[in-house]
C-alpha cells in the first residue's frame, strides 16, 4: 500500500537528532527523503558511540532510515549550484545549521524560493533566527537547563536532572514535523511555499505544559517532586514488599477503588481525601499510609488487584523487559532490516498506525553518498 506522503520529496540537510528525527518520520510516512552530506559523511552522530555494529553507530541508526544519501560540498559554487538544482523538484528543504549559515551558502529562503515558489524551508536552531540567543549554538542538554525543565526534574537529594534521553531534539523534530505537514497542507489551497522557523528552546519550554501554567496562573516556582505529581495525588512511585510500581490515580472514583484493594474504608472515608484537591493537600500523609500498605504484599499482587479494579498502575521496567513486552511485540514495535554493510539491524518501529495508508520502512540508514550516482549523476534523477 501506497505511503501517506509517498509524492513528496525532500531535502534533507539536517544532521544529529531534531532534523534526521524528524525527517526519519517523513520517510517512513513514505515521503522520499534525501539526506545531504559532506564528502565522506558529516553526520555527527556516525561517531557517536560505541555502541557501533561493524563501524555503524547505534545513535545514527536510530534516526536515519527510509532516507537515501548524498554528498555534497556545500563550501564549493559547485556544491551549492547542486543543492539549487535540486530543490527545483523539491517538496520540502531541511537544515539545522546555526543561524545565518544558509545565508552564507547563498541557500536562504529568499534565494531558493525564487527557483521554486513551492517550496517548505524549514530551518532548525537551538534559539530561533530572531532574538538575542539567535546566534547561540543549541544542544538538548543545553536547551533542557535553560528551559525549566531541568529545574523541574529530580528531586531535593538528586538536585536539577536531564532526562535520559535527549527529549528536546525529539520534540523539536516532532514539531517540525508537523508544521511541514501543515504547511503541505496548506499548499494545496494557496500553491505557495513558506518558511518554518524552529527552535529548541521554543519546543522546550511549550513542554513544561500544566508546569508553567502552574507558575503562570500562581507565580510560585514549582518545587522538584521527584517521581510526584504536582496537581495529582496519589500520582507517583510506591515501593512494594520486592521492588516498586507506579499509581497514577487520575479521579476520585480510582482513588475509592484503590482504597477498597488495600482494604482500608478507614483511608475511603477520611475527610482528608476526599477530593483530589484535598489529597493535594495532604499528600505526605497520605502517601505516608499507602506506603505502608503497599509494602505488605509483592508487585505481582498489587498489579493484579489494580488492574481488575481499574486502577491505573505499572510495573518500571528496564529496557530489556521493554523490547520482550508483548504488548509491544503484537503492535510491532521493533523492526529489523538489512543493511548492505553491516547485517541486519534491530530498530525501534513507528507509533503512527494507520489503515490505509501505513508507514514501511523501505531503506536501511544509509552509508555516506551511497545515493550519488542515482541521483547527482543522473542529469533527471528519479527515485529508485
Amino acid at each position: 500500500m501506497a505511503g501517506a506522503l509517498e509524492h513528496i520529496k525532500i531535502l534533507d540537510l539536517s544532521r544529529v537528532l531534531a532534523g534526521p528525527y524528524c525527517t526519519m518520520i517523513l520517510g517512513d510516512l513514505g515521503a522520499e527523503v534525501i539526506k545531504v552530506e559532506a564528502p565522506g559523511g558529516s553526520d555527527e552522530t556516525r561517531k557517536w558511540g560505541p555502541p557501533f555494529q561493524n563501524g555503524v553507530s547505534a545513535y545514527y541508526l536510530c534516526a536515519n532510515r527510509n532516507k537515501k544519501s548524498i554528498t555534497i560540498n556545500l563550501k564549493t559554487k559547485e556544491g551549492t549550484d547542486q543543492i539549487k538544482e535540486l530543490v527545483k523538484d523539491c517538496d520540502v528543504i531541511i537544515n539545522n545549521f546555526r543561524t545565518g549559515t544558509m545565508e552564507r551558502f547563498g541557500l536562504d529562503y529568499h534565494v531558493l524560493s525564487q527557483i521554486n515558489p513551492q517550496l517548505i524551508y524549514c530551518s532548525i536552531t537551538g534559539f530561533g533566527e530572531t532574538g538575542p540567543y539567535k546566534d547561540m549554538p543549541g544542544y538538548d542538554f543545553i536547551i533542557q537547563a535553560m528551559s525549566g525543565l531541568m529545574s523541574i526534574t529530580g528531586n531535593e537529594d538528586t538536585g536539577p536532572q536531564k532526562m535520559g534521553v535527549a527529549i528536546t531534539d525529539i520534540l523539536t523534530g516532532m514539531y517540525a514535523c508537523i508544521g511541514i505537514q501543515a504547511a503541505l497542507l496548506e499548499r494545496t489551497q494557496s500553491q505557495k511555499g513558506q518558511k518554518l522557523d524552529i527552535a529548541l528552546y521554543d519546543a522546550a519550554v511549550s513542554a513544561l505544559i500544566n508546569m508553567g501554567s502552574n507558575y503562570l496562573m500562581s507565580g510560585e516556582i514549582p518545587k522538584q517532586l521527584g517521581n510526584q505529581h504536582a496537581n495529582i495525588v496519589p500520582y507517583q512511585t510506591f515501593h512494594t514488599k520486592d521492588g516498586e510500581m507506579v499509581i497514577a490515580t487520575g479521579n476520585d472514583r480510582q482513588f475509592q477503588a484503590l482504597c477498597e484493594i488495600v482494604g482500608s474504608s478507614t483511608l475511603k472515608h477520611d475527610p482528608r481525601f476526599q477530593s483530589n484537591p484535598d489529597r493535594v493537600a495532604h499528600r505526605n500523609e497520605l502517601v505516608e499510609i499507602l506506603q505502608d500498605h503497599f509494602l505488605q504484599k509483592p508487585t505481582s499482587y498489587w498489579l493484579e488487584k489494580c488492574r481488575e479494579m481499574g486502577v491505573p498502575i505499572g510495573p518500571i521496567q528496564h529496557i530489556a523487559e521493554v523490547v520482550n513486552d508483548p504488548q509491544l511485540l503484537t503492535r510491532e514495535m521493533f523492526v529489523e532490516m538489512p543493511h548492505p554493510t553491516i547485517g541486519t539491524i534491530n530498530m525501534i518501529g513507528s507509533p503512527l498506525k494507520m489503515s490505509r495508508t501505513p508507514v514501511s520502512y523501505r531503506y536501511h540508514p544509509p552509508n555516506p553518498g551511497e545515493h550519488n550516482d542515482i541521483i547527482l549523476n543522473q542529469k533527471n534523477y528519479a527515485s529508485e
